[in-house]
């Protein structure tokens, strides 16, 4: 493995190459596409536009002491993006997983999570497919986050800010795309002005599913209206409601075939059941934000936000291929979840210039988090398994287009009739209580122009508790498992600028992930007994403002584990395991001239997977070596643009055991825009325009997800 002095040396070198040749960044949001101001902005000292929500502090991109990706609602509709993961394949330091076709899973510098999402500031960490249709923009942060987000973020978050009501503007916008496959979708986008008080918005989409695989097609829809009320010149109150409901076909993709590869000749096949294969997901949302300003100096904002969740997930999926037999194997189950979410946040943020001990900018908050989670699974159950005394839960069908299965009847390789039961297998059955509390300090001293030191820290108490009923069904006695954890994550930063337009920074931080997971599923033995993971983030960097829209970022990364384990030689005694993933990340975006917008990065990853005895020589799977991203938009006259860009991702492995690698791939995409006037717009945009095969991303050796080919997505965009 490279040391990381060699990883930086030729990082460094691409980098430079990249900003020489490309020049502009733009790492604000565009001012007619800007947010309103709907965070603690300090008049006078701090633009708006350059300023990342998530962070809840006044503090300039250029002297935050991490790497950060910012997406506006502007590039996301120009590039076409309708998914977190569109957004993922072009920003540096983040690749996406298959999430089990049926959730965002994104892996920070080669940390996967489903549960590192936020939507303005607040944890959004249910499993589902979020929707872009009411951002502003979408905040990509990277490193060190635990001091502000507190569990998990250990390699990085995601955050999205949505649309809020404006007061002093009427308008209403709309969106509508049609693409090849036969997908569809419609958005709106309305504002009220009621008084000089308070202003009303309506956001809302219908989205019909449909893609390049058999069986695939769903429905989303989404609604969310807010509410602004400006009670005082000094207090705001920002009020949202969000209702969500998602159906879809689940498509967890082909098997791996001989030689350790995906089996390339099962592309067209959809190894599920077309009436079993499927998801429900329906939420309601309700959000509430006050901000008051008690002084020129000090301001605070408050969070309260409730959500109630059901979802149902069942699904057959591939877990082995027989080339020479022709036949697949599949397991499968059925999954609820029930959650509720109740998280109350507050922070007060304060500005004081002092001469003799320097000019402080202090964040002082807490958070309550209160969550109830009910989960249950029952497995597969095969008849023709059970009467031959194998596996239940699995059943081996031939190979064709489509699947001898539907309905959870299906017909073996043998001829005889299997039938599957999703209610007599019970896997698991829990309920589960957690309760968090937060406090945190941060202090950004101004040390002198050139100088800031950033210090803080932030105290979790975590408790779970799992009442595991199916324990009680099998033994008819109550199993209630509690687990307590009390951690303090430390946070430093170095800020120096020797130039107003470029700064150094380096960062140090703490996190942990309790040992019930993102999903709070069980805490079975050991793991109830197991203090939680840990996690140190190390980043050094440059931030580079070229000139007034040009901004270049260099990174250099290491993000240590330790996790204890229960010995196997003596099931007394935890040995603690250690594993290290180390990096290098470039970024340039913004405008090289008025009419041309460029956005680029590139990624370098080393992580090795460690156990007891230490290195095991296996690279961590989904850990890319390189990836590089290029998107370009130039407007060639006042009414035409074109976009252009491609993504490349290295080859990387499926499996823990390294025995099936992702090939690497190389995807390019493009874009016209058409301005029929200042109020309409027509688009097209074409994805993967050399129609390349490829796999971007699998959940393990046998869920491989298939890329799709050509095609195209016409759309008109337009307000009133």
């Amino acid at each position: 493995m490279k040391t990381l002095s060699h990883t930086l040396a030729g990082s460094t070198a691409l980098s430079l190459i990249l900003a020489a040749s490309m020049a502009h960044a733009q790492t604000a949001v565009a001012d007619n596409d800007a947010a309103p101001v709907d965070e603690i902005v300090v008049t006078g000292r701090y633009l708006h536009a350059d300023q990342v929500n998530a962070l809840k502090t006044p503090t300039p991109i250029i002297d935050v002491p991490q790497s950060l990706s910012i997406i506006t609602a502007d590039q996301i509709a120009r590039q076409g993006f309708d998914s977190i993961s569109d957004i993922v394949l072009y920003t540096p330091g983040v690749t996406s997983s298959q999430g089990e076709g049926h959730r965002d899973a994104v892996v920070f510098r080669g940390v996967r999570s489903t549960a590192d999402f936020y939507i303005d500031g607040v944890r959004d960490d249910v499993q589902y497919y979020r929707s872009l249709y009411n951002l502003e923009q979408v905040e990509v942060l990277r490193g060190p986050n635990a001091l502000l987000f507190g569990r998990g973020g250990t390699g990085g978050v995601l955050n999205r800010v949505t649309k809020k009501a404006v007061i002093g503007d009427d308008f209403i916008g709309y969106k509508s795309s049609v693409d090849t496959f036969g997908a569809f979708d419609i958005q709106l986008d309305g504002n009220l002005t009621v008084n000089d008080k308070v202003g009303v918005r309506l956001n809302a989409y219908y989205e019909n599913l449909d893609n390049h695989r058999d069986f695939f097609d769903g429905d989303r829809f989404g609604i969310n209206p807010t509410i602004k009320v400006e009670l005082t010149p000094t207090t705001t109150i920002n009020l949202s409601y969000e209702y969500i409901d998602n159906d879809r076909f689940i498509d967890r993709g082909i098997p791996s075939g001989p030689g350790g590869r995906p089996a390339e000749a099962l592309n067209d096949i959809t190894f599920g059941d077309p009436d079993v294969n499927f998801t429900t997901f329906e939420a309601h949302v309700v959000r509430a934000n006050v901000q008051h300003e008690f002084s020129d100096n000090i301001k605070g904002n408050f969070n309260a936000s409730y959500g109630d969740y059901d979802k149902l997930y069942s699904n057959f999926f591939p877990v082995g291929f027989d080339e020479a037999a022709n036949t697949v194997t599949l397991d499968g189950y059925v999954d609820t979840t029930d959650r509720e979410n109740f998280v109350l946040s507050t922070n007060l943020v304060g500005e004081f210039d002092t001469d003799s001990f320097f000019n402080h900018t202090i964040i002082a908050g807490g958070e309550y988090i209160d969550t109830e989670n009910d989960n249950d699974r029952f497995n597969s159950f095969f008849d023709t398994a059970a009467a031959d005394g194998r596996r239940t839960d699995r059943e081996t069908f031939l190979v064709t287009r489509p699947l001898n299965l539907r309905g959870g009847v299906g017909v073996l390789p043998d001829g005889r009739t299997t039938t599957n039961n999703f209610f007599t297998d019970l896997n698991d059955d829990t309920e589960a209580d957690i309760e968090v509390f937060s406090a945190y300090i941060q202090d950004e001293i101004e040390i002198s122009d050139y100088l800031d030191v950033i210090i803080g820290g932030r105290f979790d108490s975590f408790e779970i508790t799992v009442d595991d009923v199916e324990a009680f069904i099998e033994t008819g006695e109550r199993r209630i498992l509690r687990r307590k954890d009390s951690e303090f994550s430390p946070r430093f930063g170095l800020v120096f600028k020797p130039w107003e337009n470029t700064s150094f920074y380096g960062s140090f931080s703490e996190s942990f992930l309790p040992r019930s997971g993102e999903q709070f599923a069980n805490i079975n033995p050991p793991n109830d007994a197991l203090d939680p993971d840990t996690f140190q983030n190390i980043e050094i960097g440059l931030k580079w403002d070229f000139m007034e829209d040009l901004s270049f970022t260099l990174a250099l990364f290491e993000v240590e584990q330790s996790s204890p384990q229960v010995s196997d030689n003596n099931p007394d005694t935890l040995d603690v395991i250690d594993s290290e993933i180390r990096g290098v990340e470039a970024q340039v975006q913004g405008h090289i001239t008025d009419d041309w917008f460029v956005s680029a990065g590139y990624t370098y990853l080393e992580g090795n997977q460690t156990n007891s005895d230490g290195s095991t020589g296996l690279r961590l799977r989904e850990l890319p070596k390189h990836t590089l991203n290029l998107w370009n938009t130039y407007q060639v006259t006042e009414k035409l643009g074109l976009g252009a860009g491609f993504t490349f991702q290295d080859s990387s492995f499926a499996d823990n055991g390294n025995a099936v690698t992702l090939p690497s791939f190389f995807r390019l995409d493009a874009a016209a825009y058409y301005e029929l006037n200042d109020n309409l717009r027509l688009q097209v945009n074409i994805e993967n325009l050399t129609d390349t095969e490829y796999y971007p991303n699998a959940h393990n050796a046998n869920n491989i997800t298939v890329g799709a080919p050509i095609n195209a997505r016409f759309t008109i965009i337009g307000q009133f």
